[in-house]
């Protein structure tokens, strides 16, 4: 099994001159991405295998693979890897099994009871599903508009595997149906790094403050720095969030095992999948029952978090055009922007999939895009 790091863009000269960007197809996208093969793990995989997947090849996502004709894919998808001169079917993914996928197993018991062992012995495939992302599985066609992935986006779907080389060319859009030799996987990511690569094109949305735009989504809630890591794992279950702001607590009193509004309080850090991911397997149970800013630290000097981008707290303002908010966003390689005022007290947040769907919104209605 070949696996692969995050992927870099590059620069490409195949692209053909003088297309809009709205003309751009999924293609172009994928083609910007290095080539690698895709990270996938067996159905039989324990969640520990997948675990050090993940970790080892610094993605938070995989798909899991079975031998074709025993399942049903997830959302009823038959997402098929065949071979590329016979066409026979070698394999099915079943489905896409996420960090979030896993935080929400193991979160399923408190500190006293947690059988961490014996979480993570079950079948990856036992845990499919577990958060809403997890129960459908998508394919876009590389003939797909950038304006209809950026659709599919824009509402929450966060990644989508794109066949190489499909057998049903002369479709587009996006299929719960698909057969190909091999697969890549294209992610939020990676459409806003390629749109920024175009960013002279969008320059009359990007040019504008994120206050104006109203992508800010003001209703936030996080955790205090006193939760533990293990309580901040079932708030993230529980309201299938991928992360939260940690917020400076305001009393001795505050519920630490509760989700707080974090609008207006005082901004110190953010807990995320990802987070959990730069943990040592060998060291995840131990640091459950640290606080998360403990946990944080620790993260921090973990060997798998040095060759990481800096996990500093990214934020922006309200007043801020949302090409800041983009660029910080791919530079920091965040999936969130935290919304703050002049005194570092959370706004609201900018996410991927808000950025996504104005600058849709925006390349659908600027005429001055059409050749």
């Amino acid at each position: 099994m070949e696996f692969i790091q995050f992927p870099r863009i590059m620069q490409i000269s195949n692209v053909k001159e003088g297309v809009s960007l709205r003309e751009k197809k999924v293609g172009d996208v994928t083609l910007a991405v290095e080539k690698r093969r895709l990270v996938e793990v067996p159905y039989t995989a324990t969640l520990a295998h997948t675990l050090n997947a993940l970790v080892a090849n610094r993605v938070v996502a995989v798909p899991v693979a079975a031998p074709p004709g025993h399942w049903i894919g997830a959302g009823g998808s038959m997402i098929m890897e065949s071979d590329k001169h016979t066409g026979a079917v070698r394999k099915h993914y079943i489905g896409m099994v996420t960090m979030l996928d896993i935080l929400a197993h193991i979160g399923g018991g408190g500190l006293d009871r947690l059988d961490f062992e014996g979480m993570m012995s079950v079948p990856v495939s036992s845990v499919i599903g577990h958060c809403l992302e997890g129960l459908s599985l998508w394919t876009l066609n590389p003939n797909t508009s950038i304006l209809d992935s950026m659709e599919m986006l824009s509402k929450g779907i966060h990644r989508t595997l794109v066949p190489l080389d499909s057998q049903m060319e002369n479709l587009s859009g996006v299929e719960l149906v698909e057969s190909a030799s091999s697969y890549r996987m294209m992610t939020q990511m990676d459409v806003l790094r390629f749109l920024k690569e175009h960013a002279g094109e969008l320059n009359s949305v990007l040019s504008r403050s994120i206050r104006e735009l109203g992508v800010i989504q003001e209703t936030v809630f996080g955790v205090s720095n006193g939760t533990k890591v293990l309580e901040a794992i079932q708030c993230m279950k529980a309201a299938s969030l991928n992360a939260v702001p940690i917020i400076e607590a305001s009393d001795a009193t505050e519920d630490y095992t509760k989700l707080i509004n974090g609008k207006g309080r005082k901004l110190i850090g953010t807990i995320s999948a990802t987070d959990l991911r730069e943990c040592p397997v060998t060291k995840l149970q131990s640091w459950l029952s640290l606080n998360v800013m403990e946990f944080k630290e620790k993260v921090s000097t973990s060997p798998l978090h040095g060759s990481l981008p800096s996990r500093e707290l990214v934020t922006c303002f309200a007043e801020s055009c949302l090409g800041e908010a983009v660029d910080k966003a791919v530079t920091k390689h965040v999936h969130r922007v935290w919304v703050v005022d002049r005194h570092g007290f959370l706004v609201g947040l900018v996410s991927l999939t808000d950025i996504i769907r104005v600058v849709r919104i925006s390349l659908l209605s600027d005429t001055s895009l059409v050749i």
